[in-house]
């Protein structure tokens, strides 16, 4: 029997509020013991010092293929989420073909499947084509395959196809995930609507775009009692209106991705087009009220929001280049380093936020250390310091403005259904 015994890690699954020091046996691929007098093995790791997580998952990931193999594809895109520590990402259908029809889930699993590296499950369009029209197939699809639905990173404005997405997707037990936006208030938006936009002169993202959308999607989750994520969640008044439609008990589930956890929009002083996201980045109110939903609950998940771009789509003017940041292989740095270090977030709620919940806002049989489950295991150095080098990236793109910086906290080794994929 193929045997391996992690050692002497601080072992965290806030799935069975489990904290302690203690080893971990894989058999076969799977959790087979926690704890002590394990016995021996024909492979040990010796995690001293090092916390051991479940494999942490990603639920809002683009990569690209097919159609965009210039910024991303899957092999590469998946090779970088074992970089930064995720042994399982969704991948959004923003791609060309779209994700629409059964062909196009399986020809995402089988590229997973070839690349060999983590976990990739697929996440369908609402609407066909993504063009906000006429619901996709979502039994053919859920079939397939598909995990959960949306259309993003293009918000879904039609509100009567929406209500009849989220009436579909109780027949299938799978939520509805939404980019929350009005466009007629962001379009042609490039940063944040506020003071240093006006300074700038920069056409600016009112947060009132996020939360009227936010507003009507909370409604439309309630009265039909369907699953709703909400994605890319970044305004004080989204974080309070999820926050009370928790309280009236709506099944909702929300994210922030971890770039809008830290980079206020002084940043855009640069004219670095590698800030240019959506949602922007806002300024310091909302983001602490950001951290303040992931200390009390109302933010479930921190995802990365990967979005890869060619260098040559990012080196144009400003109001041109493509909104997005190559994040996958830094998420779980960036987190330790403006979450952790701080005090806003200690070990056991940044691994819930990173694997345990966003494995349980899809129903992904992921992000847990329970006994049979598979062994996909992520150990953090939490000590380690190291330098973000892009050139040095897994992934297709180099798409970040953090070259160069000090990051505190990596993946020093991860496992997926047992084999190693990643020792540093």
């Amino acid at each position: 029997m193929n045997r391996t015994i992690i050692r002497n890690g601080r072992v965290i699954d806030p799935g069975q509020d489990l904290d302690q020091v203690a080893d971990i046996l894989i058999e076969e691929g799977k959790i087979a013991g926690i704890g002590t007098d394990l016995g021996e093995a024909e492979q040990e790791i010796d995690a001293s010092g090092n916390v051991v997580a479940p494999g942490l998952v990603d639920i809002h990931v683009q990569l690209r293929e097919p159609g965009f193999e210039e910024d991303e594809t899957i092999q590469t895109g998946t090779a970088a989420a074992i970089a930064g520590g995720f042994t399982s990402i969704a991948c959004l259908p923003n791609t060309s073909p779209v994700t629409d029809t059964q062909a196009q889930v399986q020809f995402i699993q089988q590229k997973a499947s070839q690349a060999n590296n983590c976990h990739v499950f697929a996440i369908a369009c609402v609407s066909k084509n993504r063009e906000g029209q006429e619901l996709a197939e979502m039994g053919i699809l859920t079939k397939a395959g598909a995990v959960a639905f949306t259309d993003a990173p293009n918000p879904l404005q039609k509100t009567d196809l929406f209500r009849r997405a989220l009436e579909y997707s109780r027949m299938f037990d799978v939520p509805i995930l939404d980019h929350p936006e009005i466009p007629e208030l962001s379009q042609s938006g490039i940063m944040h609507s506020g003071a240093i936009s006006m300074v700038l002169g920069l056409s600016g993202m009112h947060p009132d775009s996020e939360e009227l959308a936010t507003g009507r999607d909370l409604r439309l989750a309630e009265t039909t009692g369907a699953r709703l994520h909400l994605m890319d969640i970044s305004t004080e008044g989204s974080v309070e209106l999820i926050r009370r439609a928790k309280a009236r008990g709506v099944n909702v589930t929300s994210e922030v991705c971890i770039a809008n956890l830290f980079l206020t929009d002084e940043v855009m002083r640069t004219f670095d087009s590698n800030y240019k996201v959506n949602p922007p980045l806002r300024s310091q109110l909302h983001i602490d009220a950001c951290i303040a939903g992931l200390q009390d609950g109302t933010i479930d998940v921190i995802t990365s929001g990967h979005a890869p771009c060619a260098s040559e789509k990012k080196m144009t003017e400003l109001d041109c280049a493509p909104f997005g940041m190559n994040q996958l292989e830094i998420t779980l740095g960036l987190a330790i380093t403006n979450l952790v270090v701080p005090g806003h977030l200690d070990f056991p709620a940044l691994i819930a936020k990173l694997a345990t919940n966003p494995a349980r806002a899809l129903k992904l049989s992921k992000g847990t250390l329970a006994i049979g489950a598979d062994a996909d295991i992520t150990i953090i150095d939490p000590e380690s310091q190291w330098q973000v080098k892009p050139q040095e990236f897994a992934s297709l793109s180099t798409n970040t403005p953090f070259e160069g910086l000090t990051l505190t906290g990596r993946a020093s080794t991860v496992l997926v259904s047992g084999e190693i994929k990643l020792q540093r």
